[in-house]
């Protein structure tokens, strides 16, 4: 009666071809991987050490500080500094994939930092004074002993991290400078147009780029 659920057919697999060519997909999806790969990175790095200083030290007045400081930054939403950023890193040179990079490590600190200090501060300290009595600095105690044991915050905040760095569409699009070095959000904005949409083509692109999350 034509009131049931149907598949579309047939199916045009072309809308694929089409939506590599139009959205020059390779370059796309290597300038993505790039920088999602280097914000997991660098995000890691940074967050769980700043996470660690400030968990050991919250008692602290100046530590505690820092900490809500870092907290306050998560009220503060993207659009009120955007133009600023523009300006910024245009200035400093950052109007490109490393800026990119940057700058997801440090807008990520302010979430990164209240996931990891929560879990830091539930490790015993009697681990940490143990190994500093064998000898163990303050460096290769947080390597060697605390990084290894926060292999769930690691994942939790890489898979946050990654999500947003792949997906992300407003940043790109206010940084970027050279349409050589655009992500597969910039790119996929080809298929709007002033007044229609290409949903076809723009499905097919859009499969395309969740397909390397998924697996």
């Amino acid at each position: 009666n034509g009131t049931g659920f149907e598949l579309p057919w047939p199916i045009r697999w072309e809308n694929f071809a089409d939506a590599w060519e139009r959205t020059e997909f390779p370059q796309a999806l290597l300038n993505t991987g790039l920088i999602t790969v280097g914000s997991v990175i660098f995000t890691l790095l940074t967050s769980s050490l700043v996470a660690y200083a400030l968990a050991r030290n919250l008692q602290k007045r100046f530590f505690k500080g820092v900490y809500f400081y870092l907290l306050a930054a998560l009220f503060v939403p993207f659009p009120i500094i955007m133009l600023p950023l523009v300006k910024q890193t245009s200035l400093l040179g950052l109007d490109n994939p490393f800026g990119l990079i940057v700058l997801y490590t440090i807008y990520g600190l302010s979430l990164n930092v209240f996931i990891y200090t929560a879990y830091i501060r539930s490790i015993p300290m009697e681990l940490e004074e143990a190994a500093r009595i064998d000898g163990a600095s303050t460096w290769r105690v947080f390597w060697q002993i605390i990084f290894p044991l926060l292999g769930p915050m690691n994942a939790t905040v890489g898979i946050l991290t990654c999500v947003w760095a792949w997906n992300d569409f407003i940043m790109p699009l206010v940084v970027l400078t050279d349409p050589g070095a655009r992500t597969i959000p910039l790119a996929q904005y080809v298929f709007q147009g002033q007044y229609n949409t290409d949903y076809t083509t723009a499905f097919a692109s859009y499969l395309m780029a969740m397909a390397p999350l998924l697996i």
